[in-house]
């Protein structure tokens, strides 16, 4: 059975359809059918059906796509066997993380990595709604991602290692009447105007809880998902946010207020396909970032 065949039907499955899967393997949509075809004669059975114009997994595709990742988890456990008899390993990781865990992580990963030799990380940013996290990892080696409180990423075919957890605070600008306090309640925010990020984006769901424990609906003025242009605004006095603690409050006239009465803060993993992660060189910048953001998290603020 052909390995790449194998991994051209997780990645259908994964990214939703033949084209989008086209686009991350680097294939025409007309060498990703064939491969699809030529592996269905191959097993015996249809492994994918057509749904209105797009198409869709079999029960036999499904339960082949997951035998796919355990196949594409020994042969990468094979190389890691043989790369371990190496005096290093060598190699590029791809990572890529979201805008403010980017800031906070990504520079000193790079310095971390730097001393091992023979590693390089090529980094980039991607910031998406949160449904649209784990589908990153079709590109990309290491997706550093992060989920509201509570939320959890689906365990099928994903390696999530978790990294840190990010307390949300209120953002005012300094001369707000509610500067002046150690910490606030949802009931103090009330009457505000709120600087929000965009609907299906992490920080939103937190929103939502202050909202639930407030009794009342947030009053948006503006929907912001880049942390410093929100920051801008409200030390200008346009509204107020939700920021967070590490990588917020940079800005000199912007205070930084702890929410009490809600959990409010989010979740920062790495995010890994199950035979990305036995690559020997991504372990050892798997095990950099988690350094890195022990550090950030233990930093005193």
């Amino acid at each position: 059975m052909d390995v790449r065949a194998l991994e051209t039907l997780r990645t259908v499955r994964s990214q939703g359809g033949v084209g989008a899967a086209a686009a991350v393997l680097h294939l025409t949509p007309s060498a990703v059918s064939q491969q699809l075809a030529a592996l269905s004669r191959e097993v015996g059975v249809p492994l994918t059906e057509r749904v209105g114009r797009g198409l869709r997994l079999t029960a036999a595709g499904d339960a082949l796509a997951d035998a796919a990742v355990d196949v594409a988890v020994a042969v990468e456990r094979a190389r890691a066997a043989c790369a371990a008899f190496l005096e290093r390993p060598e190699g590029t990781v791809r990572v890529s993380a979201f805008q403010s865990g980017a800031r906070l992580l990504l520079p000193p990963l790079l310095t971390r990595v730097a001393p091992l030799g023979g590693i390089t990380v090529e980094c980039s940013d991607e910031d998406v709604a949160l449904d649209d996290f784990p589908a990153l990892t079709d590109r990309v080696d290491v997706v550093v991602a992060h989920r509201p409180d509570g939320a959890q990423w689906p365990a099928a075919g994903l390696r999530v290692v978790p990294l840190l957890r990010e307390p949300l605070d209120v953002a005012v600008p300094r001369d707000h009447p509610l500067a002046g306090r150690d910490r606030v309640s949802p009931g103090d925010l009330d009457d505000e105007d709120w600087i929000a990020v965009r609907e299906g984006f992490p920080v939103a769901n937190v929103l939502g809880a202050v909202a639930t424990a407030s009794g009342t609906t947030p009053r948006i003025v503006h929907r912001i998902n880049d942390f410093s242009i929100a920051e801008a605004l409200v030390a200008a006095g346009h509204g107020i946010s939700l920021l967070p603690r590490f990588t917020g409050g940079g800005h000199p006239g912007v205070r930084l207020l702890p929410l009490a009465g809600v959990r409010a803060g989010r979740t920062v993993d790495a995010l890994l396909r199950p035979d990305t992660a036995e690559r020997l060189v991504v372990r050892r910048v798997l095990e950099a970032l988690v350094a890195v953001a022990a550090e950030a998290a233990g930093r005193p603020r």
